[in-house]
């Protein structure tokens, strides 16, 4: 079962830099029963017209890399 620290964790260390380096953010909202986790994509890559880009091949990716039970990530 997916937990927030873990997937904190991964975001640290993968994800989180990268979009902090275009004045963005991610924020973990919530995990569904299903294995879907809810994000909310902040700062600059919340009203960036490649969100949707960025959310399924940088987050996404990068959680299902280290989660192989996860079923998708989406925006809040």
């Amino acid at each position: 079962m997916l937990n927030k620290a873990d997937i904190e964790k991964v975001l640290d260390e993968t994800v989180r830099l990268k979009l902090a380096a275009d004045g963005g953010g991610v924020e973990v909202v919530d995990i569904k029963d299903d294995d879907t986790v809810v994000v909310k994509l902040t700062g600059a890559c919340g009203c960036c017209p490649f969100s949707l880009m960025t959310l399924k091949s940088a987050v996404e990716r990068s959680l299902k890399n280290a989660f192989p039970e996860l079923k998708e990530v989406v925006s809040e």
